[in-house]
């Protein structure tokens, strides 16, 4: 067995007890009264799944199987998922958001993708299953994305039986579009009045829908958004994500702080599936821009990740870092430094055309 040569997880390690990934921290110690979110630990457990596709051991099962269980634990009445859970154990919400219920799923489908032991991929697909009446009425355009990255995911990986998800999928993208078209201007080819939060994975779920049906408008959308999206958030030649203290409203400034992980790990996300999808360079440097705004390449030319213990501050502010180091803010961080190691590679698989060019569906493998 091949040693792991992926980022560290020391800070995840010590964000993470019996229960699952505890949501805040003070500094860079886990701060207990904040509890736990099923948005967190569904993004830990993508993380792990897709790192334990390339080092299986005892120690990264034992991640999966404690992120997958607070996921189990989590299901309500009707397949949707609570989201907030107190630190004595007890949920304090009837039901999480729609984004909550996307981000669940995502990382179920990321389980149920995988090669991963049998009882693993059973459970993810039991609640998967049982999340479909309630992914049916999702309706924030966040939670639309998820859901194609979640089809994506499976269909990419040939999973049997998918139908009714891809269905939603198929379902999901055209909503997409349709919110982009009711919210765009000639000046504001977005898919909101405002870019607000995880701004990225809107054009990112589109660019996976092209890639399923080439033969509709997605990647023309995918395209357009994205590239708004890039020169958005590009200034003085580095990623400048739209801050979460006022976001950006149509026809307004830009918020320029405070400046989120989130926004440089959705970014390079969708960045390295367009250029994945469409072989064209101007987006691997879009993803390494997004990356680089950990590294220090950002506003304040201050690094936000610690690469010796895979912990990630909480945002960079006018004044500096906020230097609590959250559960979001380190797996924005984990996620990004794998995609890294994936652009990093001697041969990234790239296929691609131009949609009219498609007539059957390409199979692509991240």
């Amino acid at each position: 067995m091949h040693a792991f040569s992926g980022p560290p997880l020391d800070h995840l390690n010590r964000m993470t007890d019996s229960t699952g990934l505890i949501q805040h921290a003070i500094f860079n110690v886990p701060r207990r009264e904040s509890g736990y979110t099923t948005d967190d630990n569904a993004r830990a457990l993508r993380l792990c799944v897709r790192l334990c596709g390339e080092h299986s051991d005892e120690q990264m099962l034992e991640r999966v199987a404690c992120y997958l269980s607070f996921l189990e634990n989590a299901r309500c009445p009707g397949g949707v998922f609570h989201n907030f859970m107190s630190y004595q154990r007890e949920w304090l919400d009837t039901a999480g958001t729609g984004d909550c219920q996307g981000q669940a799923v995502l990382a179920l489908a990321e389980v149920l993708a995988s090669n991963l032991p049998r009882g693993f991929r059973d459970l993810a697909r039991e609640l998967i299953d049982g999340a479909l009446p309630a992914l049916a009425k999702l309706r924030s355009v966040r939670s639309q994305a998820y859901v194609i990255q979640a089809g994506a995911l499976l269909w990419r990986a040939d999973v049997a039986d998918i139908g009714p998800l891809e269905e939603l999928a198929r379902l999901a993208a055209d909503r997409l579009v349709d919110s982009y078209h009711r919210s765009q201007h000639p000046e504001w080819p977005w898919f909101e009045s405002q870019m607000t939060y995880a701004n990225a994975v809107l054009p990112h779920a589109l660019f996976d829908a092209a890639e399923r049906w080439p033969d509709e408008e997605f990647l023309a959308i995918a395209e357009t958004s994205f590239g708004f999206l890039d020169l958005a958030t590009t200034a003085d030649g580095v990623f400048w994500p739209v801050g979460n203290l006022d976001w950006y409203i149509h026809g307004e400034e830009k918020s320029p702080y405070d400046q989120q992980p989130v926004e440089a790990s959705t970014m390079a996300a969708a960045a390295l599936a367009a250029f994945k999808l469409r072989d064209d360079h101007h987006y691997l440097a879009a993803f390494q821009k997004a990356h680089g705004w950990f590294l220090g390449q950002n506003s304040q030319k201050i690094p936000v990740a610690d690469i010796e213990s895979g912990g990630c501050f909480d945002g960079l502010e006018s004044t500096g870092l906020n230097r609590n180091q959250g559960a979001e803010s380190t797996l924005a961080y984990l996620w990004t430094a794998m995609l890294a190691l994936d652009v990093e590679r001697p041969v990234i698989s790239t296929t691609i055309v131009a949609a009219e060019d498609v007539s059957q569906p390409q199979k692509l493998h991240q």
